[in-house]
């Protein structure tokens, strides 16, 4: 059963989030925090939360500071940012320091629904209007991203060659012997190491590139030849 917890002092909010929640999902687990406080006591008494959904103004927090927190204490939850705030500067920092997705609080309920169960399969999601920092030429862009690469770590190199061949999460944490919420933290470290914003994205920038080959590297049992 998939958990979340709804970091929010409002507890309006916090009751059209929770909704929201269950559009997308109807049998999830819900926990809610009005404060960081609060939710670093949940989060150490429930071990199984797959996804935070904070909002940055908190009695304890300022900006990013809430989100730092969390991210310094459980670097592998998935953090997702819901704020009234839209102003692009502050999205694209968000993203930079790891967000799981930014949503406005002004998204609609089927909205904010359909932005969580992407953010659930590995997506970052962000305001329609977002416009990302400006493209490269393909040749530059092609060598960023070469370098941006060699920044992802042996596993994060394993999982992105097997989601590149269009396995979904559940067979990748099989192939890898991993937890399936490890794989999803470990796809959404990866698009914000690369600058993506989804998984599909990933598979079209990186699916005819030679990847670097990380030590120790098991061999995947994936029919390369056979679309999955």
């Amino acid at each position: 059963m998939t958990s979340f917890l709804i970091i929010d002092d409002h507890p309006l909010f916090r009751e059209a989030l929770g909704n929201a929640v269950r559009l997308a999902l109807p049998e999830a687990r819900i926990f809610e925090a009005m404060s960081i406080e609060d939710a670093l006591h949940i989060l150490l008494a429930e071990r199984g939360i797959d996804l935070a959904l904070l909002d940055l103004s908190l009695p304890d927090a300022t900006g990013f500071s809430g989100f730092l927190r969390l991210r310094e204490a459980y670097p592998r939850l998935p953090v997702a940012i819901v704020s009234s705030e839209e102003d692009q500067h502050i999205v694209r920092e968000a993203l930079a320091l790891g967000a799981a997705g930014y949503l406005p609080k002004s998204t609609s309920k089927r909205e904010l629904a359909q932005s969580i169960e992407g953010v659930l399969s590995g997506s970052v999601s962000v305001p329609k209007d977002f416009v990302a920092a400006p493209r490269l030429r393909r040749a530059d862009a092609s060598k960023a991203l070469e370098v941006k690469l060699r920044e992802l770590t042996p596993q994060q190199l394993r999982v992105l060659d097997l989601l590149r061949h269009g396995l979904p999460n559940r067979q990748i944490a099989q192939e890898l012997a991993l937890a399936e919420s490890t794989v999803k933290a470990h796809i959404t470290e990866i698009l914000r190491k690369l600058g993506l914003f989804s998984r599909n994205k990933a598979v079209i920038e990186i699916g005819k590139m030679e990847l670097p080959d990380p030590k120790g590297r098991p061999h995947a049992r994936v029919d390369r030849g056979k679309p999955q």
